[in-house]
């Protein structure tokens, strides 16, 4: 394991790296409330044949975190993955895989730059229109996605952090089983969680997101994700889904529809999985991950 950082024009992001650095070149995003150690397990069973770095993305562990909600907007994410796209890879394109909220920076990279990749992989993550329909239309989905508010809330940041984080382990737990998290890995969560300004940061993802949330049983209003022109969020790369049907956070539904947006689409189902699916069936993924980039 080895770690570097890249200097961005604003920001700089904290990287961990597995591989030899001439092997085709692997990105992996974390999601909430995660940070590079998300992708460690996956990323040990793919160094042998590939470089996989695995950023802390802006606003987590030890990566940049610059203030306000507007700085955390998708748009900056893309532009940092870009910049370190450019500096890892430059003019050569590579395989990105997500979760979680990496899931949804990795589509918004895909939709913006398709020549720059030539796989797309996501493991328990949903494409945006997918899961903004879901939480619309699917009661489950809805029910699921109400810790939204909870996030948003103005006193979240103090509420998530305190008693030890305890209400945050407790948030990681509700959507699948933890017993992947020993007291080692849950320690250095804690201490990745306790950077200055890192919940603050972290949780902006949530209130910068365009993501409508309705109460159960309340009218869904303007949903802006529903009216985007179809060609805008289209995966135009062969996709893979790695999907853990145990999620509690991500319903099945939130697949529904996912081939109209992605013409060379697979999906993997990994059975007894759930949304921590990257810590509790790493050779399963990253099995998936082999066989879809590199075919027979």
């Amino acid at each position: 394991m080895q770690f570097f950082r890249v200097d961005l024009d604003e920001i700089s992001l904290h990287c961990a790296s597995l591989g030899p650095e001439d092997a085709p070149l692997v990105v992996c995003l974390h999601g909430f409330p995660e940070y590079w150690a998300a992708w460690h397990a996956v990323a040990e069973r793919l160094a042998g044949d590939f470089r996989v770095v695995l950023p802390d993305q802006r606003g987590f562990n030890l990566s940049t975190k610059p203030l306000g909600v507007e700085a955390y907007r998708a748009r900056n994410m893309v532009q940092d993955l870009h910049g370190l796209a450019e500096h890892l890879s430059p003019g050569k394109p590579f395989i990105l895989a997500g979760h979680d909220w990496g899931a949804s920076i990795a589509y918004a990279y895909a939709f913006a730059h398709p020549d720059r990749l030539t796989h797309l992989v996501i493991a328990n993550g949903a494409h945006p229109v997918c899961f903004q329909r879901a939480i619309v239309e699917d009661e489950a989905q809805r029910r699921a996605s109400q810790y939204f508010h909870v996030l948003r809330a103005p006193d979240a940041a103090a509420h998530m952090a305190k008693d030890g984080f305890a209400r945050t382990m407790k948030m990681i737990a509700g959507f699948s089983r933890t017993d992947w998290l020993t007291p080692k890995a849950a320690a250095e969560y804690r201490d990745a969680w306790a950077q200055p300004g890192a919940m603050e940061a972290m949780l902006h993802w949530y209130n910068s997101s365009p993501v409508v949330v309705p109460k159960p049983g309340e009218e869904a209003g303007d949903v802006p994700l529903l009216s985007v022109d179809p060609e805008r969020v289209t995966v135009r790369m062969p996709h893979l889904v790695v999907w853990g049907g145990a999620d509690e956070a991500l319903t099945t539904a939130c697949l529904d529809g996912l081939d109209a947006f992605a013409p060379e689409l697979t999906i993997r189902h990994v059975p007894g999985a759930g949304h921590w699916i990257l810590h509790e069936k790493p050779d399963e993924v990253a099995a998936a991950i082999r066989a879809f980039v590199a075919p027979g």
